[in-house]
């Protein structure tokens, strides 16, 4: 009995032809950017976790400034880091050592084009540079990285070479203006999953401080711990002596301490954020999908009146008829569920491909979520039964008598 519901219910549908494909398009239009955007999400959050987990120094952490805008790390802090901070965790246990850096937006010149780009400091001694290219995971794709021994030279990130910046594309040995001042380039950084380090240029402290005029000024104070196993404690212990310094209580500190620990898991947080309002968003389109369906459910009560009165007075029960067009609107849901997921990940492949082919590198990685899949058709297929409970309802209380003459 059940398989002839479904048969005399999908011919109904099929009959209705453009009028079902029509009440279906909010209901593939809202599965289709669930499925896409959270399947780009994962992938990014997936790729990001990867590249991030990857190349995280597990023995170093960041001491930085509270944030009042936005631009590099400390650029816009109210209160600034200083040679006493520096000072203060170089003399707390468990610290290794301690390298001041600044970042600083600044003005590029070549080839009689100027562009603001981010400029980093590179610290003095041989030792913390190895460290800063390490956690940050730089090598040089041509050229030389910079040494202590380097000054008036600079590094330039991919995007320099990948990127048509200044009409023409600078090389090893060309000479380049930061801030007005001519810098010889030693060589360029391979490319990176982190987007500033592609676009960055790197310069001796000395030579940074006297181009820009920076004073007795820190943006970043890089610290690497002699345990890694003892990072949170050494963490909490910079907490600790900076508040006292400071006369500040918990809660209120106008500077930051993060671990690799908690780079990752705000990375991740921020990710998931985005997730979330995504299929918030797209299950706006699922709503207005499920009323398209209420719509024609009801739609069809009121035509097909004569044809619930036949089949009422040759023996057909409420509860058959409200069987049949419960079958019905869970049909539209569960094919616009399929189509849907068809195309949403048909999308996010082919968004993933055409962002990896923009940036270069293979950052998107979208596979199947069979859970995401299944979930979104199942969830489809609700919304369908749910909106077609009230029409067939309807329907099923029909007087065959009434029905008849309409």
């Amino acid at each position: 009995m059940l398989i002839d519901y479904f048969l005399l219910a999908l011919r109904n549908l099929r009959k209705r032809g453009i009028r079902s494909w029509l009440t279906m398009l909010g209901i593939f239009i809202g599965i289709a950017a669930v499925v896409s955007l959270i399947s780009l999400g994962q992938g990014l959050q997936t790729a990001i976790a990867g590249q991030f987990g990857a190349n995280l120094a597990t023995d170093i952490l960041t001491v930085s400034s509270a944030e009042t805008g936005f631009g590099p790390p400390g650029a816009t802090a109210v209160r600034k880091l200083n040679e006493n901070d520096h000072d203060l965790i170089e003399s707390i246990k468990g610290v290794k050592s301690v390298i001041p850096r600044l970042i600083r937006i600044s003005t590029t010149e070549f080839n009689g084009k100027t562009s603001f780009t981010y400029i980093g400091s590179m610290p003095e001694e041989q030792e913390d540079i190895d460290v800063i290219y390490r956690s940050l995971s730089i090598e040089a794709s041509q050229g030389k990285l910079l040494s202590a021994s380097d000054r008036g030279k600079v590094i330039l990130g991919d995007d320099f070479l990948s990127q048509d910046l200044f009409g023409k594309k600078p090389k090893v040995g060309d000479k380049i203006k930061i801030s007005g001042e001519e810098f010889e380039i030693a060589g360029f950084m391979e490319r990176t999953s982190t987007f500033t380090i592609n676009s960055v240029v790197l310069m001796p402290e000395e030579d940074m401080k006297k181009v820009l005029k920076i004073g007795d000024e820190i943006d970043l104070i890089v610290v690497i711990v002699e345990d890694e196993d003892r990072i949170t404690q050494v963490a909490e212990e910079i907490e600790r002596k900076m508040r006292k310094d400071r006369n500040q209580d918990e809660g209120e500190e106008d500077f930051a301490v993060q671990t690799p620990a908690q780079s990752l898991e705000s990375v991740n947080t921020i990710l998931s954020v985005v997730n979330i309002v995504v299929a918030g968003i797209a299950g706006i389109s699922l709503l207005v999908g499920g009323v398209g369906i209420a719509n024609t459910m009801f739609t069809s009560v009121l035509e097909r009146r004569k044809e619930i009165g036949v089949m009422k007075s040759i023996g057909a029960q409420n509860k058959d008829i409200l069987s049949i067009f419960i079958i019905e609107s869970a049909l539209l849901g569960l094919v616009g569920g399929l189509v849907g997921a068809a195309i949403g990940l048909t999308l996010a492949i082919t968004a993933a491909s055409a962002a990896n082919s923009a940036l270069g590198n293979q950052i998107f990685t979208v596979s199947p979520s069979y859970p995401l899949l299944l979930g979104s058709i199942a969830f489809s297929l609700i919304i369908g039964v749910v909106s077609g409970l009230v029409p067939a309802y309807q329907a099923s209380r029909l007087n065959p008598v009434e029905a008849l003459r309409q």
